[in-house]
């Protein structure tokens, strides 16, 4: 990362005729907006310099000699090669091809790999039938999730079997692991992260007179829809009688996830290649030759451009240790 950071991920973008710029949250897009126009750029630039591409051929193992084995719409097919770069992504897109095949051929080799487990994804809440029924598919906007000392920003949806979105992919990895060693994990959800509980609290004691619970709290707190829905959720009817309790609710909503989403909805994939079982230039110890590059290494980000980043450069990581290998051949 040090050595191909965000700058020169740009640099490279800008040589295949791609401009791109810094969003508000300090994410790099395409000015486009599309990433079609770089990957067929990409692909040009890549032919013009020799890449030959097979495709419909899925990578089965070895042969007893070493020969890489496809199958193929034509039949089967072996390959050999001096060096064989490995990077075939996580198991979280089996429609695409990242089905995690690839485990138990290393597995077969003596590689360790730990288990794949969906990142980036959402989570199963056990909401009541109401909220499912009636606000599922609505946008949380504007609150601040927290849990064990981490914190995200931003936008989630509200759906029929729980919490999807930013925010949520943000916390996915201690998330997961809490639920590992509790059986739950439960967040704390700021609905009004830009009121401070104090003036919060000053909003709310202002007498309603005739006005509905409803009304009041979209006045003072601009609570409505799927947030007011949630805090009805999530508090008992006596809460709602004193200010400072239902202010402390609103500004720490607690929600229990149950468990994240199977890995074939995730985004992303955790776990992977122990590092015990590479070198420091991404070669396997126990398979001479093979250099593994992206998610099939044991290593998870968030979204917004963190994971494409840490696949880009330890692709080129991969790319310059072999140019180096072969130049001493």
């Amino acid at each position: 990362l040090d050595v191909f950071p965000p700058d020169a991920i740009r640099d490279w973008a800008t040589g295949l005729g791609i401009e791109t710029f810094i969003g508000t949250s300090g994410r790099v897009f395409p000015t486009g907006m599309k990433a079609a126009p770089l990957l067929r750029a990409w692909l040009r630039q890549l032919r013009a310099n020799g890449l030959r591409i097979h495709v419909r051929h899925k990578w089965t193992g070895w042969a007893p000699n070493g020969d890489l084995l496809f199958q193929t719409p034509d039949g089967d097919v072996r390959s050999s090669a001096e060096i064989t770069v490995l990077a075939l992504g996580g198991a979280s897109w089996p429609a695409l091809g990242s089905d995690g095949s690839w485990v138990s051929l290393l597995q077969a080799r003596g590689v360790t790999v730990h288990a794949l487990e969906p990142a980036n994804c959402g989570f199963d809440v056990n909401w009541s039938d109401h909220l499912r029924l009636n606000f599922a598919g609505q946008p949380l906007k504007g609150v601040v999730m927290r849990i064990d000392g981490h914190q995200a920003r931003g936008e989630c949806m509200v759906t029929a079997y729980g919490l999807e979105g930013g925010p949520v992919y943000a916390l996915s990895a201690v998330l997961r692991e809490t639920i590992k060693q509790n059986g739950s994990a439960t967040i704390s959800i700021d609905l009004t992260p830009d009121i401070p509980e104090t003036d919060l609290v000053a909003r709310l004691a202002r007498p309603r007179g005739k006005k509905s619970m409803a009304t009041h709290l979209r006045r003072t707190a601009g609570l409505t829809g799927i947030k007011s829905a949630l805090l009805h959720e999530s508090s008992r009817p006596g809460d709602f009688a004193d200010a400072g309790l239902l202010a402390s609710r609103i500004k720490n909503l607690a929600v229990t996830v149950q468990r994240p989403r199977p890995l074939a909805e995730a985004i992303s994939t955790a776990g992977g290649i122990s590092w015990d079982h590479v070198t420091a230039s991404l070669s396997l110890k126990p398979v001479a030759g093979i250099y593994i590059a992206g998610e099939m290494l044991d290593w998870e980000a968030p979204t917004g451009g963190y994971l494409l980043s840490a696949c880009l450069a330890t692709g080129r990581w991969v790319g310059e240790a072999i140019a180096r290998e072969l130049q001493k051949a």
